[in-house]
């Protein structure tokens, strides 16, 4: 019973769109209307300036180390359900119930969930991500060196099988969403980090 509790809890708390309501409560527009039409926080950036993109980055992280933390504390550090909670979190992130399915593409969330679960692999991608990110300003491309060197780095420094299938599985979720970046990435076309075009 507690193990669905935190998997359901998990995908609850992922639906609280943090950028949709911020945006709403401060310009009163739909953030999905508007830039890259993306619930997150790089498009909440780019509406409303650095200062709420970071609230809304550190935010979307804080789920995801939460949901994570809930598990653990629900189930007593059964790690089995604190991955399918990462995962739930993640998805309800992407596909929030309270707002029709029509989320982000969960980078923060994922950062939130990997520093918890598998610290050292997830800050060594980070600091790759982030000198992607300044050296290109594409932040799509250092997102996803972030959830493809999370688990390259995972396997290289330990051997938790679990762990490795959790970390491919969020991973391959970010990817989906990234699908269009990737797409116009190869055509020459992908928005710059300051880019508000």
């Amino acid at each position: 019973m507690l193990t669905l509790l935190s998997i359901l809890l998990a995908y609850l708390i992922g639906s609280i769109s943090v950028s949709t309501l911020l945006v709403r409560v401060v310009k009163r527009v739909d953030i999905r209307s508007y830039g890259s039409g993306n619930a997150g926080a790089t498009n909440t950036l780019r509406l409303l300036g650095w200062k709420y993109g970071i609230l809304v980055l550190l935010l979307d992280a804080l789920k995801g180390a939460l949901s994570v933390y809930l598990a653990y504390a629900f189930t007593h550090h059964s790690l089995p359900v604190e991955y399918v909670a990462g995962l739930a979190v993640i998805v309800g992130h992407n596909w929030p119930i309270f707002f029709g399915f029509r989320g982000g593409k969960g980078i923060a969330t994922t950062i939130g969930v990997f520093l918890v679960l598998l610290p050292l692999p997830a800050l060594l991608a980070g600091i790759v991500a982030l000198i992607v990110v300044a050296l290109t300003r594409f932040v799509s491309l250092g997102a996803i060196s972030f959830v493809v060197l999370s688990p390259i780095f995972l396997a290289l420094l330990t051997n938790r099988t679990g762990a490795l299938l959790f970390s491919a599985a969020a991973a391959v979720l970010a990817i989906y969403r990234h699908r269009e970046n990737l797409v116009r990435l190869a055509q020459g076309k992908e928005r710059r980090l300051f880019d508000h075009s």
